[in-house]
């Protein structure tokens, strides 16, 4: 078998009030569950697959899928990005047949979160992100929105948001009538060993943070300490997101977030981070999902 054949794809309804995830082990049981879930219901899909590279290839096939139907639909398509090792997973998007057959003219690029840094320092997502994956696209450069380097973390912060309150008012991003936030079409993330993403860190004030859009920490457990980042209700208001998680490095905390064990009161930021009123898709492989107890024959 090839292709999507052999993957393993595990499905997992997950109730309101972060009740446990249910493990449906076949697509026709999902397709079943899905069905009869109702609106108070939401649903997470779990992809997995052999290796990285596979992840890569899945993934370049579900982005430029997205694309094509949001430029159909609308004439743009508004993707948001991470840091890590997001970016070389992203890879297979500027090979044939994605470099020529995407409509790239059509993206608008956000960053989820950014390091205030110069955009050509070496801790710069913007940086990385440009080496890796926007300059060998044809996206126009006033359609990539790296942050104000020139300003605080603070000041960063302020601009950023008021950038997206621009795009809001001539268009390009709609507001959610369910949350009031911007929806973007697509975040594609990675997540930290301790759970942590964008830069919302387990345990952080800045989890509870409702009112701004953008926001900033000087406090960073990881360095770089200062940071800007889309706060929580931004991200739980996406139409998609891809979680891509590959190799050993995060099973901990994949363990945590998918495991049958769920408590209210030590939630990890990306178990915060179900949707109001989207789709959020696990790409990983099997390094990162091999301590999971609920999972089918790998």
């Amino acid at each position: 078998m090839s292709g999507f054949v052999n993957q393993l794809t595990l499905y997992f309804i997950l109730e309101v009030l972060s009740s446990p995830f249910l493990v449906l082990s076949t697509a026709t049981h999902c397709a079943m569950a899905a069905a009869e879930a109702t609106s108070e219901i939401r649903k997470q899909a779990l992809r997995v697959f052999d290796s990285e590279e596979e992840v890569s290839v899945s993934l370049a096939k579900y982005t430029a899928e997205l694309s094509e139907k949001f430029v159909r639909e609308k004439r743009a398509f508004t993707t948001v990005l991470s840091g890590g090792t997001l970016i070389e997973t992203l890879r297979k998007l500027t090979e044939p047949p994605y470099l020529e057959s995407v409509d790239w003219a059509k993206w608008h690029v956000f960053w989820v979160d950014e390091r205030v840094v110069p955009k050509d320092h070496k801790d710069s997502n913007y940086k990385l992100a440009f080496d890796g994956f926007l300059s060998k696209v044809a996206i126009p450069s006033n359609q990539v929105y790296a942050i104000n380097d020139t300003l605080s973390a603070e000041g960063a912060a302020k601009d950023y948001e008021t950038v997206l309150k621009h795009l809001v008012n001539v268009g390009l991003l709609p507001l959610s009538s369910v949350t009031g936030y911007p929806v973007f079409d697509l975040m594609l993330l990675g997540m930290g060993p301790d759970g942590h993403i964008a830069s919302l860190f387990p345990g952080h004030p800045l989890l509870n943070e409702r009112e701004k859009w953008v926001t900033f920490i000087k406090d960073s457990p990881k360095p770089p300490p200062e940071r800007i980042t889309f706060t929580m209700p931004v991200i739980k208001s996406s139409a998609y997101v891809a979680m891509v998680v590959t190799g050993a490095g995060e099973v901990h905390a994949v363990s945590k977030a998918l495991g049958s064990e769920k408590r209210s009161s030590d939630l990890l930021p990306v178990e915060m981070a179900s949707l109001e009123d989207g789709e959020f898709t696990w790409f990983t492989d099997k390094a990162a999902v091999s301590m999971l107890k609920d999972k089918a024959s790998m």
